[in-house]
């Protein structure tokens, strides 16, 4: 079942409005969208990461169905928060690999061209937490960036789902994506020279 954006945004509405069994249908409806995500993001995680798309999705619901008081402003503001809850995932997951307990002592390299390329999963464990702290600097100064950041990297939204997610045309997300990479490229470089 492929439901349309619009009954997806019910459903949340429904949800939002203390509908038990319209809580209890949002997973079964947006489970296949998140997965695919959840998939096409982990696909490009290095050798060596064992988190599966089907547990990522499953945590970032879990984590999504227990804020209780969260009243979902429509399908962008539920993909929204799935692509923060996903990001919390897998940064928790870096920081537990980049401990000292697992190693994490090793030098850092900074991000290539493909953002986390072809490099061992403890390298990609530094990387992805230099992305992040460097992701939140740039949500002090614009938060729409960061947001549309999360969608793509995050997420793995292409430029129309984010563009559908946030409510903003895709020529908006394209130019505001280019910007958002140009800027945390300069500020990891400008890491790596510290």
């Amino acid at each position: 079942m492929n439901p349309t954006p619009d009954q997806v945004t019910q459903v949340l509405n429904a949800a939002a409005a203390g509908d038990a069994q319209a809580s209890e249908a949002i997973l079964p409806l947006v489970y296949d969208e998140l997965r695919a995500l959840a998939q096409q993001r982990l696909a490009r995680e290095p050798a060596g990461q064992t988190l599966q798309p089907t547990a990522l999705v499953h945590e970032a619901y879990l984590r999504l169905s227990g804020e209780r008081e969260v009243r979902w402003e429509g399908r962008g503001h539920f993909f929204a928060a799935a692509a923060e809850a996903m990001r919390r995932i897998m940064i928790e997951r870096a920081r537990k690999y980049a401990s000292h307990k697992h190693g994490g002592a090793g030098q850092r390299r900074p991000l290539d061209e493909d953002w986390l390329g072809p490099v061992s999963f403890e390298d990609a464990a530094g990387q992805l937490l230099d992305l992040d702290e460097a992701l939140t600097r740039l949500g002090q100064h614009d938060v729409r960036k960061a947001q549309i950041v999360m969608h793509r990297f995050f997420a793995g939204l292409s430029i129309e789902q984010t563009a559908e997610a946030m409510d903003l045309s895709p020529a908006t997300v394209k130019s505001e994506w280019r910007f958002a990479r140009a800027w945390l490229h300069s500020e990891l470089t400008a890491d790596d020279r510290r």
